[in-house]
């Protein structure tokens, strides 16, 4: 149990990171590098990026959830 609760958060923190990275910030960030700076413009981006954030709450939310389980598993394994 422990360990696919550990493989889980290692999965839910690598798409965290590609996630937030994904994201539009000040600059442009990474979102550029794949198209994202080009359809600025357009209307479509502005519901990527509303879907981009909904996938990023719901993988957060995951991820904080799999922290709390791995927590309290660990604590009263013992």
């Amino acid at each position: 149990m422990v360990i696919g609760f550990s493989i889980a958060l290692i999965i839910f923190s690598l798409l965290m990171i590609l996630l937030v990275l994904l994201h539009k910030g000040k600059g442009g960030g990474l979102s550029d590098m794949f198209g994202g700076g080009a359809m600025s413009t357009g209307g479509g981006s502005a519901v990527a990026e509303r879907n981009l954030d909904r996938i990023t709450i719901v993988i957060g939310v995951a991820w904080f959830a799999c922290i709390i389980v791995l927590g309290l598993v660990l604590k009263y394994k013992s």
